[in-house]
């Protein structure tokens, strides 16, 4: 099992960056496919970007294309999600996810385990 938190949101103004970051426990950290969500309040959670097993593939969103990077270190047990040139739309909950797979999905129902969220808000 994996156990998923999240940090670094926070406020930032509209072209500024955040770093967001989401510690694992497990041992089999590395066999994890992981991604990070995002929801706002009366909207389903949307995928953001995903990194697979082994870090040789990432996917983003249309949406935050050129402007967010995820990355992930298994010694560490971590996964990044750098955003930068963030803008108001980008305003949500975030959440760390993960699937034993080799295989990124953006469906949030394909992943087992998740992070309690962190909070981003963008204003301008």
């Amino acid at each position: 099992q994996v156990q998923l938190v999240e940090s670094g949101g926070g406020p930032v103004q509209a072209g500024g960056s955040l770093r967001l970051s989401c510690a694992a426990s497990g041992r089999t950290f590395s066999s994890y496919t992981t991604a990070w969500f995002r929801q706002v309040p009366g909207k389903e959670r949307e995928f953001v970007a995903g990194i697979n097993r082994g870090g040789s593939s990432t996917y983003y969103a249309e949406s935050v294309k050129g402007r967010f990077t995820i990355a992930r270190d298994d010694a560490e047990k971590t996964v990044y999600l750098q955003m930068n040139s963030l803008k108001p739309d980008d305003t949500a909950v975030y959440f760390c996810a993960a699937r034993f797979s080799v295989v990124v999905m953006a469906t949030p129902s394909n992943y087992n385990y998740w992070g309690q969220g962190t909070q981003v808000t963008v204003f301008s």
